[in-house]
């Protein structure tokens, strides 16, 4: 064997890959730092690689939910909401139709339209995302606004989303590059008021003009280890011009900008003061515009690229009722199925939900309040279920709601 099939120290070559040897394979490639690689090798990657795009491919051009069929599956989890849920099934629509024409060769170009969701805390917009991630093929990441910061502060990176998605897909940036992001409350991150402030604001506007990058096409630098604790790491870059943005936010407040812009004072006989004063809260917010996002303290740039905007109305008690009840994944049939697990029945008739509306409704914390409310009822039947109620059933009634009983089953009752 001469020198040349030997490295510096005087070994013998091979590929750090399959470990064949030099005079086996027809090429071997010198790396970094004595590493080789047959081109038998590099065939078979190349081959895995076709392989990976020719799966996309397929996937954009044959599936493609319509927005009928994803409505109808967000309706199976969501009472309520129609026209948020019909805004993203569509949104979702498009997205699918915008990867399948990049397939096609054509010269029409479609452009994405990254959506704003505004509503009450409660009404549903961290669950539409939650919802549609599990309903989706494509790679989906879900981030909350407050924990960024603009770059060189301590905090996450707005790049740290980007990883979301990328860990979603595997590690595939292409298919990475075709998923959907949503980012829940970016009400957080509004300035203090419309005007720019003096000083820096690092988790408020700055965080906004770091998203802005993002949203439109642009190259990103992706830290595959997040954030700046490992600076020697090789950055990933993602192309962000298909990646589907939707954001979400609260907006406390933004009733009374809204109010002040469409309350104008009615005039003669019979008026009765301003107009706003007649319309409910979901009235209100169905009305917002981009000028009172603005007016909150969302900078120009930031709103002009979440194209279309959609407002969640706030619930009522009948539809707190229907959530208790209806969907898959109600809070009903949830302990329904804990007490079932126990060979136990528990029952939850009209006027008890009733009374529990009206306990979530003075919470004003919309849906969110259910859970709590629950918790707190079912406490000690939940702690002596596993060892007394077997075989038992429990009837909740108003009383055990208000907490002027306990709940206890009928058949099993503690000794005196």
């Amino acid at each position: 064997m001469d020198k040349k099939t030997r490295d510096k120290k005087g070994k013998a070559m091979s590929c750090s890959f399959c470990g064949r040897n030099y005079n086996v394979v027809k090429r071997l490639i010198q790396g970094d730092r004595n590493v080789y690689i047959c081109n038998e090798c590099v065939e078979a990657c190349y081959t895995l690689i076709q392989k990976d795009n020719e799966k996309t491919s397929k996937h954009l051009t044959r599936k493609m939910p319509t927005p009928v069929y994803i409505k109808e599956r967000l309706d199976e989890y969501i009472v309520g909401q129609d026209m948020a849920k019909k805004v993203l099934a569509v949104a979702v629509h498009n997205h699918y139709k915008r990867l399948a024409s990049e397939v096609t060769d054509d010269d029409v170009e479609l452009e994405k339209s990254n959506i704003l969701m505004v509503g009450p805390t409660g009404s549903g917009k961290t669950l539409l995302a939650k919802i549609l991630a599990n309903i989706l093929d494509v790679p989906f990441a879900i981030a909350d606004a407050t924990t960024f910061t603009e770059a060189g502060y301590v905090g996450e990176d707005v790049e740290n989303v980007l990883l979301r998605l990328l860990r979603d897909a595997d590690f595939n940036v292409t298919r990475a590059q075709q998923g959907i992001v949503y980012i829940d409350e970016v009400d957080k991150i509004a300035r203090k008021g419309p005007n720019a402030s003096i000083t820096r604001d690092v988790s408020g506007e700055g965080v906004q003009q770091s998203l802005l990058k993002m949203f439109e096409q642009s190259i990103v630098n992706v830290p595959p280890q997040g954030g700046r604790k490992h600076p020697e790491q090789q950055y990933i870059q993602m192309d962000t011009k298909d990646i589907l943005f939707i954001c979400g936010g609260t907006f406390s407040g933004i009733e009374d900008i809204i109010k002040k812009r469409i309350g104008k004072k009615a005039i003669g006989f019979g008026a009765k003061g301003d107009i706003a004063d007649n319309k409910s809260t979901g009235e209100i917010l169905s009305e917002v515009k981009m000028n009172d996002l603005i007016e909150y303290g969302m900078i120009h740039e930031f709103i002009g690229r979440l194209h279309v905007i959609t407002s969640l109305m706030p619930l009522g008690r009948d539809d707190l009722i229907r959530i208790m009840q209806e969907p898959k994944n109600a809070i009903v049939k949830q302990y329904q199925k804990i007490f079932e697990m126990e060979n136990a029945v528990v029952e939850f008739p009209e006027d008890t939900l009733v009374e529990i509306s009206k306990n979530a409704l003075e919470r004003k914390t919309g849906a969110r309040a259910l859970r709590s409310i629950f918790e707190g009822f079912m406490l000690d039947a939940m702690f002596d279920l596993p060892t007394e109620g077997k075989g038992a059933v429990y009837v909740v009634t108003p009383d055990v709601v208000t907490g002027k009983t306990q709940l206890m089953p009928r058949k099993l009752r503690k000794s005196a």
